[in-house]
């Protein structure tokens, strides 16, 4: 007879200990202005499934795609400065 031990692994998966870190917890503070311009480029793109996308409709998705990279360089750039270089150079 063999044992199934997959139910184990659910429940115990969603025990009460296993809470974020504080590093965890500061890692999704530094990604949180890319989530929310992820979030609002997906908000514009969802104004325009069921619809054809007006002139300002494109200009808001263009606008939200700009925050999103926006967003994504400026977390780059802060990962990029906190790393450093052995031997001095950059």
């Amino acid at each position: 007879m063999e044992h199934i031990v997959t139910v184990q692994d659910a429940v115990t998966a969603f025990a009460p200990w296993l809470e974020p870190t504080a590093a965890e917890l500061d890692a999704i503070e530094l990604e949180m202005p890319v989530i929310a311009a992820d979030i609002e480029l997906l908000d514009a793109h969802i104004m325009t499934l069921d619809r054809t996308p007006t002139e300002l409709d494109a200009r808001r998705i263009r606008r939200a795609r700009r925050r999103a990279l926006a967003a994504r360089v400026a977390r780059l750039n802060l990962t990029a400065a906190t790393v450093t270089v052995p031997g001095g150079a950059a």
